[in-house]
This record gives C-alpha cells, structure tokens and sequence, in this order.
C-alpha cells in the first residue's frame, strides 16, 4: 500500500502529484488496466511472446551498436 505524507506547507496539489507518481513507478495503473478485462490465457501467452521477442531485438541491437563517444572534434 502506497501512502503520502505531507511535508511542511505542501498542498494536496503537489501531494496528489507525488501519489501518481508513485503509482506510476509501482506499476499499479499499468496493472489495472491490464486485469481490467479478462485476458485468454493464449492471448496473455502471444503477449509474453512478444515482449521476450522485442526484448531480445533490444538487446542485439545494444550488442552490435555500442553507444557513439563524442569526440569534441
């Protein structure tokens, strides 16, 4: 469970803020939205699939193109 705390004169404004943030590091609006409906278990498959395949592609294209140095020339 997330919790917020004010600090000082904080205004809920800037408190909500730091809340969604939290939340959107955590993970939680991504999940919600993801178990919000039923997901066939072929469906939630193909989606792993997917994810593992365009991972692998990142990782290969991290693997042949190191990162450019620049040289201040």
């Amino acid at each position: 469970m997330l919790k917020v705390k004010a600090r000082g004169n904080e205004t809920v404004e800037q408190m909500l803020r730091r809340f969604k943030k939290l939340c959107e590091k955590e993970g939680l609006i991504k999940d919600m939205k993801r178990i919000a409906y039923y997901e066939k278990p072929s469906e939630r498959n193909r989606r792993q699939l997917r994810k593992a395949q365009k991972r692998e592609q990142r990782t290969l294209f991290e693997a042949n193109n190191p990162p450019s140095v620049n040289t201040g020339t």
